[in-house]
């Protein structure tokens, strides 16, 4: 078993930062994606960023070049690194580990952009 607990969202206005923090424990060498996704009212899950055990990221259009996965195994802490928000970035966002069997989710965390 995997426990993920998120934290870091709230309201910001467009333009502005913010960096979520996804705290992980029990078994994560088992995890072998770590991944970011959000969920607006309305519409479906949909994955924001992914890094591997190797560390190579990918991220979806729209994060491109805004925000920024990253982990810190002494932690056993995901981040991502939020710049440029827009109002469309509205949703709840959730940490997300794949293993070989199943998927562990957070309970998410709220991120408001509005001015």
């Amino acid at each position: 078993q995997v426990q993920l607990v998120e934290s870091g969202g709230g309201l910001v206005q467009p333009g502005g930062s913010l960096r979520l923090s996804c705290a992980a424990s029990g078994n994560i060498d088992s995890i072998v994606v770590w991944g970011w996704y959000r969920q607006a009212p309305g519409n479906q899950r949909e994955w924001v960023a992914l890094i591997n055990g190797d560390g190579e990221t990918d991220y979806y259009g729209t994060a491109k070049g805004r925000f920024t996965i990253s982990r810190d195994n002494t932690k056993n802490t995901v981040y991502l690194q939020m710049d440029s928000l827009k109002p469309e970035d509205t949703a709840v966002y959730y940490c997300n580990g794949k293993s070989f069997d199943r998927d562990y989710w957070g309970q998410g965390t709220q991120v408001t952009v509005s001015s």
